[in-house]
């Protein structure tokens, strides 16, 4: 049964040592967060603006931690139907009682598994769209969180770039969208391993924290089976030089970050 506005207000989640609640300043919604765990940051805001998910898609998050890149698709697309896939049981739990507290239950549904096991637990071209915000860093990239559960979000333990970018393969259907965050460091890996899984990088966008640093975030949009020809789309600034955050980024992500 679908869930009013009113149902959404009643329903206050049980929360576990060390959760919060955190307002999303869209819509309305909530999330339910653990300071202990993995929170979400800016890459997952940026990733759900950049998706220009159409209406009526059929969508699916990997690495969905908390469910908070689904949550932002149904607010600002209005999508009926996206699902969260997350190997951890503990951010499915909190996951699932944001999404009833949201009164999104008959939109968003979380499934706790194995991304490499995408294969035995959905159809081939299952989804319209899929997005991927993954574990940035290889075993050999920086110094791995003594934190279990942050380290996995932030390196590849359990998942490889490869893994997410098969996975995407299987879950679209032909001409269907991958869009994800990542890091530019790896723009070549990552390119090569799109083109050997037939995901034609269609568009991309870097991120920088500063106009006079060096960028660390890049946006990436592959199509399945699309033709060859990418768009670098102009550069995206977070911060002035007083730290203050730039116009874009206040207009496009309010108080989102």
């Amino acid at each position: 049964m679908c869930q009013n506005r009113e149902e959404r207000i009643e329903y206050f989640p049980a929360l576990y040592p060390n959760e919060r609640i955190d307002d999303l300043q869209i819509k309305g919604y909530k999330i339910i967060q653990n300071r202990e765990k993995f929170c979400f940051g800016m890459d997952a805001v940026l990733l759900s603006n950049y998706a220009k998910v159409k209406k009526g898609s059929r969508v699916i998050d990997l690495c969905s931690g908390t469910g908070i890149v689904p949550i932002l698709l149904e607010a600002k697309y209005g999508l009926d139907h996206i699902a969260g896939l997350e190997y951890q049981k503990d951010c499915v739990d909190m996951a699932i009682r944001s999404i009833r507290m949201n009164g999104l239950s008959d939109k968003i549904r979380m499934i706790e598994g194995d991304i490499k096991e995408v294969r035995n637990m959905f159809p081939h071209g299952s989804y319209d769209y899929v997005t991927c915000n993954p574990p940035y860093m290889t075993e050999n990239h920086g110094l791995t969180n003594h934190n279990y559960s942050k380290a996995i979000a932030r390196h590849e333990i359990l998942c490889s770039l490869d893994d997410v970018v098969q996975a995407a393969r299987w879950l679209l259907e032909e001409m269907g969208h991958f869009v994800m965050v990542h890091r530019p460091f790896r723009l070549a890996e990552i390119f090569y391993c799109l083109k050997e899984n037939k995901l034609e990088p269609k568009r991309m966008r870097l991120v920088y924290p500063y106009v006079d640093k060096e960028p660390n975030m890049v946006l990436i949009e592959a199509v399945k089976g699309g033709k060859q020809r990418i768009t670098v789309d102009p550069p995206l600034i977070v911060y002035k030089k007083d730290g203050s955050y730039t116009d874009e980024i206040y207009e496009e992500y309010g108080g989102l970050i």
